[in-house]
């Protein structure tokens, strides 16, 4: 399926017209804010058809970024923009997501609504400024600067009033945050666009989710560094899209390199938009919860997800493929292939199920979710750590037919720890030099 999917997710396409953002003002010392030069060309290129804005060398001071249709923002090498840390040039207020759920928020710093046809390049830097000093703190981890007293995302009016706005199905309009209620930008989110292209440019200090196609088709990132360890920076976070490919991209971050989502709970139940025929290939993933994730807000379901050509390898690296999902969220997964991955060292487990997974309050509920068809092909691992596979599924749904085939992993504490798992198949599959043989078909196995 892999070519399939491919041959339909065609790179956008600009006419040849260039406007250089200095033309406007721009200010290459970073001194003054280029925010209003930028506006200015990309609105230009966009009134005349189409076409490339330009960012040349320099450092480039600017509060968000809006793209419109078929614009491609060009960054040259040694280009970097330095977003603004001030909450208050995020204003006005736009429609967003966060954690799953939709919001009227701050602009995500660099943003797209309803565009087709647009793009990022080049060999510049995107750089979102973020530290323990302003937006990390609001995660309320004390690690990242928060201290006791102080204002943070999990306080009543905040977070925890937007998941009951969620379940509740609470319009859009009336979902308003913003100042006061410490829920952090995304870095670039594609909401509700169609064939948009990230490529080749370095994105570091995320304030928050740093590439993020939300209700998005055909998107193309290819050859992106992300270095940002700061909370909640996940890599690139698909979330109701459809047909994604995330190519030649290096991760290294303080969340999960890339994390495949569809909503939470019942607001993505209700949405019900799956995301599917995501493609990860020839990428690298260094520090991270996870290598390849889908969930934990998956409610809405994941299909078709394929992986294959990428290194893992890091001591700050969890897992390799993680599923992580629980009786809130239901939904199902459903088609998870992985082949040719070569892993160094990861802390937890090569591959992690667990439809358990609990995070802020209590995340037991009635919508049992589903995880079946998992495929890991011509894997090779140095260090497993604790797990070659750790599987925790649901008595009532256990986990379905999980393949590992040609298999080797030289070097870990435990083979297999599974419960509620039903149907996994071992070929041609060692572990600590001695070849595995497939458990017996029982549901329920000792728990550990």
């Amino acid at each position: 399926m892999i070519s399939e999917i491919s041959e339909t997710i065609i790179e956008p396409s600009f006419k040849s017209d260039t406007i250089n953002i200095n033309d406007f003002g721009a200010d290459p010392t970073g001194i003054k804010s280029s925010s209003e030069s930028i506006t200015k060309a990309i609105n230009a290129v966009a009134k005349n058809g189409g076409g490339t804005v330009l960012i040349n060398e320099g450092r480039y001071l600017t509060g968000p970024i809006h793209l419109e249709d078929n614009v491609n923002l060009h960054l040259q090498k040694g280009a970097e923009v330095l977003f603004s840390t001030n909450p208050n040039d995020y204003y006005p207020l736009v429609p967003t997501s966060y954690e799953g759920i939709e919001l009227m928020n701050y602009s995500p710093l660099i943003y797209a609504y309803k565009k087709k046809n647009i793009a990022i390049t080049g060999e510049g830097t995107l750089n979102g400024q973020a530290s323990n000093d302003n937006w990390w703190k609001w995660s309320g981890s004390k690690e990242y600067g928060w201290s006791k007293g102080t204002p943070m995302q999990r306080d009543s009016l905040n977070l925890p009033r937007l998941m009951e706005m969620g379940d509740n199905a609470t319009p859009l309009e009336e979902r308003v945050f913003g100042k006061n209620h410490y829920l952090r930008p995304n870095f670039l989110e594609l909401y509700e666009c169609e064939n948009a292209m990230v490529k080749g440019i370095k994105i570091v200090n995320a304030p928050f989710w740093i590439i993020h196609p939300f209700k998005s088709n055909n998107i193309i990132i290819d050859g992106v560094t992300v270095e940002s360890h700061g909370p909640n920076n996940d890599g690139c976070d698909p979330e109701y899209s459809k047909n994604v490919l995330i190519k030649n991209c290096i991760f290294n971050t303080g969340d999960d390199c890339i994390a495949i989502k569809a909503g939470r709970d019942a607001e993505g139940r209700r949405i019900g938009i799956k995301s599917e025929n995501i493609i990860v290939q020839n990428c690298k993933m260094i520090d991270g919860h996870g290598g390849v994730v889908i969930g934990s807000e998956m409610s809405a379901g994941v299909k078709n997800v394929f992986v294959e050509n990428c290194e893992m390898n890091s001591p700050n690296l969890d897992r390799a493929i993680r599923i992580k999902t629980n009786s809130r969220r239901g939904g199902t997964v459903d088609g998870v292939y992985v082949r040719n991955i070569t892993i160094g060292q990861v802390k937890e487990a090569v591959l992690k199920v667990n439809m358990h997974y609990a995070t802020y309050a209590n995340q037991t509920g009635k919508f049992i979710p589903e995880v079946r068809n998992i495929r890991l092909e011509n894997i090779t691992v140095e260090n497993g750590g604790k797990y070659g596979v750790l599987a925790n599924g649901f008595e009532e749904s256990p986990i379905e037919n999980i393949i590992l085939k040609n298999v080797k992993i030289k070097k870990v504490e435990t083979p297999l720890n599974l419960e509620n798992v039903s149907n996994i198949t071992l070929e041609e599959t060692y572990i600590n030099g001695l070849l595995m043989s497939s458990p017996l078909p029982k549901v329920k196995q000792e728990s550990h």
